[in-house]
């Protein structure tokens, strides 16, 4: 995946967010997720691998919050996508991260006729109801960013595994804190799918015999609002004085941990790490607030769910568990388990390669 995405990041314009954006706000977690939905509808279509791609695929993207850097860079590369597959390209979505915004988006999109709709979920579960009548309509379904619930779409491009980036996370920690002393996790909102699922795996890793000496002593959320983040990263400090890193699986959150920590007292003694964009982090990285931090290309996240969704409605694939299909620059990519596809590993930025990334 490193070089899928060196090649994603020199062309475009990739990823901004780290999360940017990854929020959410439903009342679910990625475990939820597993069940809801049960009893929404399925395909039932035999997949053609040798059938012509579709031209004039209509599909729209609903990412989790308009104007949201990370999110702005994924719909991006979807755009470059369809262009290049010569289809239709369409971005709506509310200006808050809430589910029920989504929902209304996607019965609109229904009464649209559009052919795919690319989601990324604030919810698991409440969008479902929407998502299934989208696709009793003939609308396929692709998830990217935060999965829904697994019978609520067709197939999810989730940007690294849970695990890849829940043991980066750690292992991140370990080294910017000596190995030992308190660390404090700032994500975005409680419910946020992604950042669960990456948090859990987080402290399964903090159980190993490697990491008994560190501590998790909070996790706090910023609701990926900047101001709100910056405040958390501050309360951190304010009640745990012996902090040794703050770690940040979100980009809005880490951004916020390094403004604040770069202009207090604490620069050179509390480390930030997590996930974020080169552009978003540069500054930090050069001044010597931040050391190491991860992050995948986010472009490239939305031109493969465009990809996966014009061969959904070209019916060369329909989600089923090894099923083939190819992504332009991105190369062949296989169906996984449950309808995931995943992008690739997180790469680790640090002095030595930001600035070979642009994005």
């Amino acid at each position: 995946m490193t070089s899928r995405f060196l090649t994603g990041v020199l062309s475009a314009a990739t990823a901004a967010s780290l999360v940017v954006t990854l929020t959410a706000c439903g009342g679910t977690t990625k475990n939820d997720s597993s069940s809801a939905g049960s009893g929404g509808a399925q395909s039932t279509a035999q997949a053609d691998p040798n059938a012509a791609t579709k031209e004039g695929v209509k599909m729209a993207f609903l990412p989790k919050q308009l104007n949201n850097p990370y999110s702005d860079i994924e719909v991006g590369g979807g755009k470059t996508a369809l262009d290049e597959l010569k289809g239709e390209y369409k971005l709506v979505g509310p200006n808050d991260a809430s589910a029920s915004s989504q929902v209304s988006y996607i019965n609109t999109l229904i009464q649209q006729q559009q052919d795919v709709i690319g989601i990324a979920a604030n919810d698991p579960n409440a969008v479902c109801p929407s998502l299934n009548q989208a696709r009793s309509s003939g609308i396929k379904v692709v998830a990217f960013d935060s999965d829904a619930a697994k019978d609520c779409r067709d197939v999810f491009i989730n940007q690294a595994t849970t695990e890849g980036i829940g043991e980066q996370l750690a292992k991140m920690a370990s080294e910017l804190a000596g190995g030992s002393g308190e660390i404090a996790i700032l994500s975005a909102t409680p419910n946020a799918t992604n950042q669960n699922a990456w948090i859990e795996v987080f402290k399964q890793q903090l159980a190993k015999p490697e990491y008994a000496n560190l501590k998790l002593v909070k996790v706090a959320y910023g609701n990926d609002d900047d101001q709100k983040s910056f405040q958390e990263a501050q309360g951190l400090l304010q009640s745990y004085p012996n902090l040794k890193a703050i770690v940040a699986p979100t980009t809005v959150g880490i951004a916020a941990a390094a403004r604040y920590i770069s202009s207090s007292a604490y620069k050179g003694k509390v480390a930030v790490t997590g996930l974020g964009t080169p552009n978003q982090m540069r500054e930090y990285v050069k001044d010597g607030t931040v050391t190491k931090f991860a992050l995948w290309n986010p472009a490239d996240i939305g031109y493969l769910a465009a990809y996966a969704g014009v061969a959904l409605a070209s019916n060369q694939i329909t989600g089923v568990e090894g099923q083939k299909f190819k992504a332009g620059k991105l190369g062949e990519y296989t169906i996984g388990k449950d309808g995931e596809i995943v992008l690739g590993p997180p790469t680790v930025f640090d002095a030595s390669n930001i600035d070979q990334y642009n994005f």
